[in-house]
């Protein structure tokens, strides 16, 4: 059996891509006390400390834990607050070429593989109304970097380079390959 341990329903929806059966069982982890020296690090152990906490309740299952962060510079921009942060945030990244990191932990019994993707986005320059308009829809609240690329990507983005699932929320091709390294599941 597999689990994913997260609430996405963005990261739902990429797992079906490559897997045909799994169920979602949701992690209780506190993401706020975990710290890390680098931001890859920090979402590697973030999706790990998800995967075990759901492992513990499943010993026999296969577990996948995510954590995705977006990195401006040297600044991890985790989900904004509220609308003014949301915006001050999309501000922060327009015209910009900025990393989504998604770390990721397969767990299996006592064995762990933990490893992330690293997509680099850049952003057209955001107009002030533009950047309003997506703030109101409220869709940025629930989202590192507030923005969902799979809702923006016409008006914001100008490329992508990388696994533009990675930036939605799981990196398909490289779990797939990891999932498989690890036996018929």
């Amino acid at each position: 059996m597999i689990i994913l341990a997260s609430a996405s329903p963005r990261r739902r929806q990429l797992l079906k891509k490559i897997v045909k059966k799994f169920r979602v069982v949701i992690s209780q982890v506190e993401e706020s006390s975990i710290k890390a020296a680098t931001p890859a690090r920090l979402a590697e152990k973030l999706a790990l400390a998800k995967a075990l906490d759901v492992a513990a309740s499943h010993p026999q299952a296969t577990i996948i834990g995510a954590d995705t962060i977006v990195v401006l510079g040297n600044k991890i921009l985790g989900k904004p607050r509220h609308k003014k942060e949301a915006a001050a945030m999309l501000r922060s990244l327009s015209n910009k070429t900025h990393k989504v990191i998604t770390g990721l932990a397969i767990v299996i019994g006592k064995k762990r593989l933990v490893f992330h993707e690293t997509t680099y986005v850049s952003m057209k320059a955001l107009s002030q109304a533009d950047i309003q308009f997506y703030v109101d829809s409220g869709k940025p609240l629930d989202k590192a970097g507030a923005y969902g690329i799979q809702e923006i990507e016409a008006l914001f983005v100008d490329k992508i380079k990388g696994d533009y699932d990675n930036v939605v929320g799981l990196p398909t091709l490289k779990l797939k390959k990891r999932l498989n390294s690890v036996g018929p599941l």
